[in-house]
This record gives C-alpha cells, sequence and structure tokens, in this order.
C-alpha cells in the first residue's frame, strides 16, 4: 500500500505550523507532553515528540518532517512491510462486508487506494468506484485492475465536487495526514446527503497504547503524524458535520512487533544490536523456536491480559453526512 505521498497534504508551511501550538483538530492553545520516542522500525535515534490536546486528547507529532523530507521516512523496506496481502480480495472481505451493511453501491472514493485491491473487491456493476493516489504507476495499476478512475495527488487538490460519493473510505491512511481536518471537512463535503465515511486506524487509547507506550508498534513515527482515540475521533468528525454511526475497536496483532522493540532495547543496552525490523530477514532455526514458544506460551496471556487494560488497537468508524430534511 502506497502511502509516502498521502502524507504530503499540506497546505500550510511546516515551519508555520511548529510555531502554533494549537490543537488541530479543536485549535485549543497549550497542549501537554505525551511521550517522546525514536523511529523503532528503521531502528534510528533521533526522538521525536508527541502532544496532547488538553480540551479533546487528539494527539499529534510536533515538528514532524517537512513533506519533501518525508520519503525518507518510508522506503522500499516500509512499503514491503505493509503491503503484504493487499492485493488478495479476502485481506479485505471484512472491509467490504461492513461497507455493505450501509451501503449497496453508488459513487464510492478510496483514499490512498493503492493499486485498488480493496475496489476490486466491489464485485458487480453497482459500484462507481474512484481513488486518490500519490503514485502515477500504482494508480495505473488501480485502473486497470478495477477500472477506477484515480486522481494523481494531494486529496486537497482533488477536483470533485460537492455531493458526489455515496461512501468515501480511508484505511489507515488519515493518521499519516498532516491536516486531518481539512482534509475530513473535505471528506464531508464530497459525501452526497446520507453518504457515509468509513475509516480505519490506530487507536492510541488501547490497551497496547497504554502497555508499551514509547515501543507500541503503531506509532510509527515520524510517519504517523495523528493520533486518535474514538472519543478525539468522534470530536473531530462533529466537528465538520458528520455524526457517528459506529465506533468500535478491535483487538490487533501488535504485542508481537512491540515486544520485539524492547527486547531489542534491552540487548542494546547491554551492547548488542540487531538488525531493525525493516531490515528483519528470515529468522534461524534457533529464533524461529523461540519465536514459536513465545506465541504458543507468552503470546496468548498478553491478548488476554490486553482484553482488561483498554480497548482493541485498530478503529473502525462509520460515519454519516446527515441527510436533507424532507419536504
Amino acid at each position: 500500500m502506497q502511502l509516502t505521498g498521502i502524507v504530503g497534504s499540506s497546505g500550510q508551511s511546516v515551519s508555520e505550523a511548529s510555531h502554533v501550538q494549537r490543537c488541530p483538530a479543536c485549535a485549543f492553545c497549550g497542549p501537554e507532553p505525551f511521550l517522546q520516542a525514536p523511529d523503532r522500525f528503521h531502528g534510528r535515534s533521533r526522538l521525536y515528540k508527541l502532544m496532547r490536546c488538553r480540551s479533546c486528547s487528539m494527539i499529534w507529532l510536533e515538528n514532524p518532517p517537512p513533506p519533501s523530507q518525508m520519503g525518507e521516512h518510508y522506503g522500499r523496506d516500509y512499503d514491503g512491510w505493509i503491503s503484504g496481502g493487499g492485493e488478495d480480495p479476502e485481506h479485505w472481505s471484512g472491509r467490504r462486508d461492513t461497507l455493505l451493511l450501509h451501503k449497496s453501491g453508488g459513487a464510492i472514493l478510496d483514499l490512498g487506494c493503492s493499486s485498488g485491491g480493496f475496489l476490486s473487491s466491489l464485485k458487480g456493476p453497482g459500484w462507481e468506484r474512484f481513488g486518490i493516489e500519490m503514485s502515477r504507476s500504482v494508480a495505473d495499476r488501480a485502473e486497470q485492475s478495477c477500472g477506477a478512475r484515480v486522481f494523481v495527488g494531494d486529496i486537497l487538490d482533488a477536483p470533485f465536487p460537492p455531493s458526489s460519493f455515496d461512501a468515501i473510505t480511508c484505511f489507515h491512511v488519515f493518521e499519516h495526514l498532516y491536516q486531518p481536518r481539512e482534509v475530513l471537512n473535505r471528506v464531508s463535503e464530497w459525501l452526497k446527503p446520507g453518504g457515509i465515511f468509513y475509516t480505519m486506524m490506530p487507536n492510541i487509547d488501547s490497551a497496547g497504547g497504554r502497555i508499551f507506550r514509547s515501543y507500541w508498534y503503531a506509532l510509527e513515527l515520524p510517519r504517523h503524524l495523528s493520533h486518535f482515540s474514538p472519543a478525539s475521533l468522534k470530536y473531530l468528525a462533529g466537528s465538520v458535520g458528520l455524526e457517528a454511526v459506529s465506533v468500535t475497536s478491535h483487538r490487533e496483532v501488535f504485542i508481537e512487533s512491540s515486544v520485539r522493540y524492547l527486547f531489542d532495547e534491552g540487548l542494546r543496552r547491554f551492547g548488542i544490536s540487531r538488525r531493525p525490523l525493516a531490515q528483519s530477514r528470515i529468522p534461524s532455526i534457533p529464533w524461529r523456536i523461540v519465536r514459536k514458544m513465545f506465541r504458543l506460551t507468552i503470546l496468548p496471556v498478553l491478548n488476554g491480559l490486553a482484553s482488561f487494560v483498554g480497548d482493541g488497537e485498530s478503529i473502525h468508524a462509520v460515519f454519516r453526512k446527515p441527510a436533507l430534511p424532507s419536504d
């Protein structure tokens, strides 16, 4: 899934944003420090600082890399790591079934559509498919695979007129955006009355986030620029006129990678360094045995304990644009 260019959704200069300590969701002044952590995925040492709004609880990355430099924080290793299964229609079956609970057809726009995996899972002539993607070559694959019409470029530059879509989807892309409120406002404009916005993203208020803190895999610093809880996401959606239909959390398999970050940090303190997760290779037989034992013994216990600590690690949310009052 190509996310590198999606983070460039910014009409505001980064230098300007870094000097205005206002919440990007509610504009409240005076955020408080939340935590700081490095890019553990690539094994880099620079620390990044997250700030938390004392009003709406949204969390964001302070002084993020400018869009012109953000590509350095993705790369082939990242793209390869997250792309697994994306071409398989069954990978999208749960999301497709959720969408079909609310819409059975119509014009649909997928933000960060990549090569069209989700759009391809929507069978039949009842769907008119559109997408937004930063990469021309990836957009071409989407158009060829499912006949979607894909705008290549920044989300905020897309020329769709108001009330164009019955449904808009955005799966694990929203957290990469520089201007989430502006994008969500555009989503609200693009939806027809009664249209839905279906999105998924990590849950910063999850059990995993609380337990692992700066070692939580889904922090993904500095690639994730915003971090949402169900409450802060509902607040943001409501601020642009979208009504919550369903906002739930689901347990994700982030524990193993988070534990690896902790383990690697322990080794580092003893002067032992390993390849970062981004460069991990097929493990040796002894290491595979250790990993298998972990998955059979410790991992189920950790997953069970997580249910007592907090909500699931992934937010699944459906919002609706209010229908026009009947005559």
